[in-house]
């Protein structure tokens, strides 16, 4: 069953099975999805975890996902949040997720967010859902007072960093991303 109610000269519907909503105006109708964006729930870790490994797939990384929905139950959701999650859908499917955590500049002197993913489905990509997301944590560092909002992009995915540019993000060209695995961190800790 429909829901419709007249506003301002509209007739708008909403249907239960999901919030796509329906504007009839002088006898067109026209469909418009509607995205949400939520913070995710304890109970979307499975959501969460098969977003990471669409994400690994399309970065050609898939071999190297070792995470579990455990892992991320624990620790997304435990005692101490190492991160948080935000969840995109489209007319009531997920289609996307922003993975983020505080990091802090020192140059700044204040905290700020770092982006660790940005995936939203190939079949949805073009109708806002990153834009949307990026809004929200948007709107999250800002009402955090973060000082930066920071993430790394594949220089090959020209499609996102065009997106990236398009809402005004600056490449930090002459910075090298470092990193030690698990390996690197045991041998470097073993140190004197």
């Amino acid at each position: 069953m429909v829901e419709r109610t007249a506003h301002n000269g509209l007739v708008v519907g909403s249907n239960p099975a999901g919030p796509t909503i329906f504007i009839v105006y002088r006898g067109f109708m026209e469909q418009q999805s509607a995205i949400i964006v939520r913070p995710a729930a304890q109970s979307d870790a499975g959501l969460i975890l098969t977003f990471i490994k669409e994400l690994a797939a399309y970065e050609k990384l898939a071999h190297e996902v070792i995470a579990t929905e455990e892992d991320l139950r624990e620790e997304l959701f435990g005692d101490r949040p190492s991160a948080e999650v935000l969840l995109a859908y489209d007319s009531g499917v997920p289609q996307g997720i922003a993975l983020f955590f505080h990091n802090f500049s020192t140059f700044v002197g204040r905290r700020g967010i770092y982006l660790e993913d940005l995936y939203v489905r190939p079949e949805a990509r073009g109708r806002g859902i990153g834009k949307k997301l990026l809004v929200e944590l948007a709107k999250t560092a800002k009402a955090r007072d973060c000082g930066r909002l920071e993430w790394a992009v594949l220089d090959w995915n020209e499609p996102a960093i065009r997106f990236y540019q398009s809402i005004g993000a600056e490449a930090m060209d002459g910075w090298t991303v470092n990193r030690l695995n698990r390996e690197g961190i045991s041998r470097l800790a073993a140190e004197k």
